[in-house]
Order: structure tokens, then C-alpha cells, then sequence
């Protein structure tokens, strides 16, 4: 399979999960989490889309790189971190907006946190660009897991 071809498929595998947690986010989006009560830190709405719209690129682009390497064990093992921190990525939507259970989201963001760190790790072993390029990734999940420990907390 050609590089073009990775990337492209690398594209489609980041945004058809960002599509599929969009469906489930606006289920509970406009309607629930309208009515919790949120700490002073949240941002606003508007802000989320172009965020994770920028680290699903980003994710791509670093899944895309690892993908292009010879095949290994270790290139391998790194794939399937980050597909397990991309399945948690989904689930979280689930969890948290079509589900409604902020409590279970939170452990599993927690779990979802501990995939990427791992992902970084297994990344920068092979090409450090593509760990360090995930950075921003790992900061907003810590930041959205602080943020739905607070909406826990409060609601």
C-alpha cells in the first residue's frame, strides 16, 4: 500500500471515529449537558469542535508516519496503542454524552489518558516527531479529564 494511501486511510480511521463520537455527543450536547452545572473553567462550546478537529489531524498524521515504517514488533505494538486510545476516545462520548454517566466517563478518560502516554511513548521510540506531535493531545485530555471531574463533582 503507498504512503498516499496510508494517509488517506490514517484521515478516514482518526475522523470516522471523531464522526461516530460526534453522533453520540449530540445527543446529550444541546439537551443534558446544557443543564449541569459546570465550573468556572469551562470554555465555551464553540471551542471544542476546532480543537479536537485539529488533534484528530494531528493523530492521524503520527498513526500515518508509524504506519509507513518497515514492519516490526515494536511498530506493531505501537499501532495497537493507539488504537486502544482511539477506541477510548470514542467510548468516552458514549459514556459521558449519549449515556449520561460522567462518574464512568471519568475512569475511563483516566484509562483513555494512561493509552495515549502510552501511544507518545511507543510513538517517540520509533520517530521521537511523532510522540512529541501528541503532546497537545495529552494536555487537552488532561484538561477535559479535570473538567469532567469537576461536572462529576458538581452535578
Amino acid at each position: 500500500m503507498s504512503p498516499i494511501v496510508k494517509f488517506i486511510l490514517s484521515l478516514v480511521l482518526c475522523f470516522a471515529v471523531a464522526a461516530i463520537g460526534g453522533l453520540a455527543t449530540a445527543k446529550g450536547v444541546t439537551t443534558w449537558y446544557l443543564t449541569l452545572e459546570k465550573p468556572s473553567f469551562n470554555p465555551p462550546s464553540w471551542l471544542f469542535g476546532p480543537v479536537w478537529t485539529v488533534l484528530y489531524i494531528v493523530m492521524a498524521i503520527a498513526f500515518w508516519k508509524i504506519w509507513t515504517l518497515d514492519p516490526s514488533h515494536v511498530q506493531k505494538n505501537a499501532m495497537i496503542w493507539f488504537g486502544i486510545q482511539l477506541g477510548l476516545n470514542l467510548l468516552w462520548s458514549v459514556l459521558f454524552f449519549y449515556l449520561q454517566v460522567p462518574g464512568i466517563a471519568l475512569v475511563e478518560i483516566l484509562l483513555m489518558w494512561g493509552a495515549i502516554l502510552m501511544t507518545i511513548i511507543k510513538f517517540g521510540a520509533l520517530v521521537p516527531w511523532t510522540g512529541y506531535i501528541l503532546i497537545p493531545y495529552l494536555l487537552w485530555v488532561s484538561f477535559a479529564s479535570l473538567l469532567n471531574a469537576a461536572i462529576w463533582w458538581l452535578n
